[in-house]
């Protein structure tokens, strides 16, 4: 890999849907239908069925990424696998479904986010912790109060590509109480197939979803379906070490600190003893830490965070979601 960063830039252009279907949809409705669906089909043939695809020119540079999240070396090692076949060839960017397990707050939820970032594809996310039935993923009926379509068919139509990054988090959450599965959608969607033809409960109208970079994170393997597991390439992120805990301290810090006008006064490094010191907490805990540290130096008239700034989390376990 060179030094230089490798861009991943467009290639062509993928048909998702048939818009001349859709326009017979939309002629065919009934005076009584849904307005939401009358709304949907109408901007469906205003943005068109065609959405880009990107092409790898080579495998890009991902040092940073490496260095930001030291405990998913692994699953980087394997995107650049995948990133490099298509490279060597016409294919577009194919990456397999992937699922990371691992204790909450470990940093699943962000690195989906960073590799969203590095295939500019755009993202979707899917949180299953509260949902009882499968329409976040799939939609519901038009003939139900309130329905609308699902987070695969929002992502594409409203998204410039047709891969976009779509996160299932906490899929092993999703409850099994109800008479709908809230995971049956996946059955179809994980298998390239099957997915080029799938159908949205509430447009009921296929799109070609096989392009689509689907990630899933859970803390129980024994919570998700077999022939969920089984469509999967399976990854169990473990802890980092403390060296690994310091550089994801200092990555968050520059986040924070560069997504913020305030940032731009406070140094690029963050103090090597307060680095220690927050390495000592996982990675959802170190941005809220962090966050309130660079409040509790701007109140004391400093633009460095001290030792002294970086006090205990509070609310730890009232939150469920990786940060």
């Amino acid at each position: 890999m060179t030094a230089a960063a490798l861009s991943i830039p467009i290639a062509g252009f993928k048909d998702v849907y048939d818009v001349a279907e859709v326009d017979r949809a939309l002629q065919e409705l009934p005076p009584s239908a849904n307005e939401a669906l009358k709304s949907t089909y109408e901007k469906m043939i205003k943005a068109g069925g065609t959405r880009l695809t990107v092409k790898p020119s080579g495998v890009p540079a991902m040092e940073s990424l490496y260095d930001e999240l030291p405990n998913f070396a692994e699953v980087l090692d394997d995107v650049r696998k995948h990133i490099a076949l298509c490279a060597s060839s016409n294919d577009c960017m194919e990456l397999p479904p992937v699922l990371l397990l691992g204790d909450p707050g470990i940093g699943k939820t962000h690195f989906g986010k960073r590799l969203s970032q590095l295939l500019s594809t755009g993202f979707g996310f899917c949180s299953m912790s509260s949902m009882t039935a499968g329409w976040v993923i799939s939609g519901a009926s038009s003939q139900w109060k309130n329905a609308k379509p699902g987070k695969v068919f929002d992502t594409i139509l409203n998204g410039t590509y047709a891969n976009p990054v779509i996160m299932v988090d906490e899929i092993d959450k999703a409850s099994a109480e109800s008479q709908y599965d809230p995971l049956g959608a996946l059955y179809s969607l994980l298998e390239r197939d099957t997915a080029t033809e799938f159908v949205d409960e509430f447009v009921e109208i296929p799109i070609d979803a096989s392009a689509v970079v689907w990630i899933a994170t859970a803390n129980d393997e024994s919570r998700i379906p077999e022939p969920i597991l089984n469509r999967m390439n399976v990854y169990e992120i473990t802890p980092p070490d403390r060296d690994g805990s310091m550089r994801i301290a200092q990555s968050i810090y520059n986040d924070i600190r560069s997504n913020h006008d305030w940032g731009k006064g406070f140094p690029e490094r963050l103090a090597d003893a307060v680095a220690d010191k927050v390495a000592e907490l996982s990675p959802r805990e170190m941005r809220r830490v962090l966050m309130n540290a660079f409040g509790n130096a701007k109140l004391a008239g400093r633009d460095e965070v001290a030792l002294g700034d970086v006090s205990e989390s509070r609310g730890v376990r009232k939150q469920r979601i990786g940060f």
